[in-house]
């Protein structure tokens, strides 16, 4: 069936208050783009990325009267969302399958593939295969911080380390670690999707029994062999003490989700646990592989 869409451009500040009045006007879902050209940040655990501008698309059912939902926001929103709004006729489609039948096979280092589900990998036992099904969770191995360390994962020699993935995501990370031939992972994230996606990617790639699911109030497991962070880099310096416990002294470690220029900080923050700090580079996005002390 059709819809009705109606499309609002505001300031990040308003998301909120917007997002309710037109929940209390009978939307039936919304979604937030960015609505100028600013780099898109790899979430932290549970929060959702904003930019300083927002296009907001709603929508509502396709016989609703534009010009009496327009009455009923008056009042509602604010001055310079109701001149920006404008209305369109949307057909339905299958938004989910349309997003993956773009998502193609990608290779990260020598043999670590991501396949989404809807195109089948090849038979070949020199391949590393992931299977991947996002769902609501950040993380296909699009975004350049998770290629990074994708990309770190397969250059590892693996026999049966233990991973602690902070802020798991869609738990592609992870899932790779235990294909590629870790023997535990751990996987941290305070958003319940992420959690819900993880399990069903670990699922699906047969590794489930290799992973254990984490919230922020569980208590931490002993110290991995090894950790990934690929975060934001308010939370990696806020938890900086908690996330250099997940691992073991001599441990390997890559952080991600910082921007080119942001390391010095990191590093100046992180020095008091590891050392032996290398920064890699794709587009305007780091990564930064440390030693644990």
């Amino acid at each position: 069936m059709p819809w009705l869409e109606l499309h609002l451009r505001l300031e990040s500040s308003d998301h909120a208050s917007v997002e309710a009045a037109l929940d209390a006007a009978g939307a039936l879902a919304q979604t937030l783009t960015d609505a100028e050209d600013n780099p898109v940040l790899e979430p932290a655990p549970g929060e959702t990325p904003l930019w300083p501008q927002l296009q907001l698309q709603a929508l509502f059912p396709v016989e609703r009267d534009p010009l009496e939902l327009l009455v009923a926001l008056d009042g509602q929103l604010p001055e310079n969302v109701m001149r920006s709004a404008r209305f369109a006729r949307l057909d339905d489609r299958d938004w989910t399958r349309a997003w993956m039948d773009h998502y193609q096979p990608m290779l990260f280092g020598k043999r670590l593939w991501i396949y989404p589900t809807t195109v089948e990998p090849p038979a070949n036992d020199d391949l590393v295969i992931v299977r991947l099904d996002p769902g609501l969770a950040f993380g296909t191995g699009t975004h350049p911080t998770t290629a990074l360390c994708l990309e770190w994962l397969d250059g590892l020699s693996w026999k049966g380390e233990s991973l602690f993935d902070y802020g798991c995501g869609s738990g592609v990370l992870a899932v790779a670690a235990l294909r590629l031939g870790a023997g535990h992972a751990f996987g941290l994230d305070n958003d319940p999707q992420a959690l819900v996606a993880s399990h069903e990617n670990a699922q699906r790639n047969q590794v489930l029994d290799q992973l254990t699911l984490l919230s922020p109030k569980h208590a931490l497991p002993p110290a991995c062999d090894r950790l990934v962070a690929n975060i934001l880099l308010n939370p990696l310096l806020e938890l900086a003490e908690r996330i250099a416990g997940t691992v073991k002294s001599g441990g390997a470690a890559a952080f991600s989700g910082m921007l080119k220029g942001q390391e010095v900080e990191f590093i100046a923050r992180y020095r008091e646990y590891f050392d032996h700090f290398e920064v890699a580079q794709r587009e305007d996005w780091i990564r930064v592989t440390a030693i644990r002390r």
